[in-house]
C-alpha cells in the first residue's frame, strides 16, 4: 500500500464517487417520489451523520472533528452551499426532468468550479479550459433540448422542463462552488491536512443544521416528520444516504485532498455516462444516440476545462 502513487488513489477515489452517486440518484428519485425532496434532504443528511460520526470514532477516536474555526467556517459554509442548497436543486430536479437530464446538468459544475477556484483560490482560467466551457454548454444544450419521443422518457411539459433545468443549475452551481469551499478549507493551515472523514462529516453536520432550519422557518416541519412513516421512503433513502453523502463525499474528498481540484472535479463528473446504462437496464429507456453523445460531448468539455 505504501508504495501506491497519492495521486492515482485520489483519481481512483474519484470515479467511484461518481459511481455512487450515480447509484444514489436511482434511491433517491424513488424516494423522493413518495415523500418530496425537502424530506429526503433532511433525513439522508442525519442518516449520514450517524454513519459519519461512527467512522470518526472508529478512525480517529473523537466524536466530533478536531478542526481550527477558520475551518470550520468554509467546511460548514461548504456544507450550506454544496449540500443544504446544491443538494435540494439536484433532488427536485430529481422530480422533474428525471435522473439522466438532473446528472447531465451536474457537468456544469465544473465550470461553477473554475470560476470559484479563479476568484477564491486564484486558479487561473486557460483558453483551452474557455474552449472546454463552451463545448460543455453544446453537450448539455443538446441533450435539453431533446425531445422525450427520442429520449425514452415520460413527457412533461415545457414548464416543468424549465423548472427542472433551474433547480438542476442551483445543483450544478452548488456542488462546484461548494468543492471550492471545502478545498479552501481543506488547505487553510498550511502542513495540516484536514481527514477527509473528518471534513466530510464538518460539512454534513453544518449543512444538516441548514436544511432543518429551512425546514422549520418554512413551516414544513409536520411535514418532513409524517414522511418519517414512509417506510419504502425511508429505506431508499438510507441506502442511498450510505452510498451517496456517506461513501460518495469521503471519496470526493479523498479525491480533493490527494488531486488537483480540477482533476477531481473532472472525474466527479463522469455521472451523465454512468447513468445511461443504468435507466436502460432499470426502466428501459434507451438513451438516443443524440442523448448518448451530448453526455460524451459534456464530459470531454469538463475534461478540457481543467486538463489544460
Amino acid at each position: 500500500m505504501s508504495g501506491l502513487d497519492p495521486v492515482v488513489i485520489g483519481e481512483s477515489a474519484a470515479v467511484a464517487a461518481s459511481f455512487l452517486w450515480t447509484a444514489s440518484s436511482i434511491f433517491f428519485t424513488s424516494a423522493g417520489k413518495r415523500i418530496g425532496w425537502l424530506s429526503i434532504n433532511a433525513y439522508r443528511t442525519v442518516i449520514a451523520i450517524a454513519l459519519l460520526a461512527v467512522t470518526q470514532i472508529i478512525i480517529l477516536g473523537t466524536v466530533m472533528p478536531l478542526a481550527s474555526l477558520g475551518q470550520w467556517f468554509w467546511m460548514g459554509l461548504s456544507g450550506i452551499v454544496g449540500l443544504g442548497i446544491g443538494d435540494s436543486g439536484l433532488f427536485a430536479a430529481y422530480l422533474t426532468i428525471g435522473p439522466r437530464r438532473s446528472l447531465l446538468l451536474m457537468a456544469l459544475a465544473p465550470i461553477f468550479a473554475a470560476v470559484g477556484a479563479y476568484l477564491m483560490l486564484g486558479e487561473t482560467i486557460p483558453e483551452l479550459a474557455i474552449v472546454g466551457i463552451i463545448i460543455t454548454l453544446i453537450g448539455v444544450v443538446m441533450v435539453i433540448l431533446e425531445s422525450e419521443e427520442r429520449s425514452g422518457e415520460p413527457w412533461i411539459s415545457s414548464g416543468l422542463r424549465a423548472s427542472g433545468v433551474m433547480f438542476g443549475l442551483v445543483a450544478a452551481g452548488g456542488q462546484g462552488v461548494g468543492l471550492v469551499l471545502a478545498k479552501k478549507g481543506i488547505d487553510l493551515i498550511p502542513g495540516v491536512t484536514l481527514n477527509p472523514v473528518s471534513a466530510t462529516l464538518m460539512r454534513l453536520f453544518l449543512g444538516a443544521l441548514f436544511i432543518w432550519v429551512v425546514v422549520l422557518v418554512l413551516g414544513r416541519m409536520p411535514e418532513v416528520l409524517r414522511a418519517a412513516r414512509n417506510m419504502a421512503a425511508i429505506r431508499d433513502t438510507a441506502a442511498a444516504s450510505l452510498v451517496g453523502p456517506y461513501l460518495g463525499i469521503i471519496f470526493s474528498m479523498v479525491a480533493v485532498t490527494l488531486t488537483e481540484t480540477g482533476v477531481a472535479q473532472t472525474l466527479l463528473s463522469l455521472m451523465p455516462v454512468m447513468i445511461i446504462p443504468v435507466v436502460w437496464i432499470l426502466y428501459g429507456q434507451r438513451t438516443s444516440w443524440r442523448g448518448i453523445m451530448g453526455a460524451v460531448v459534456a464530459v470531454l468539455g469538463v475534461a478540457l476545462i481543467f486538463i489544460s
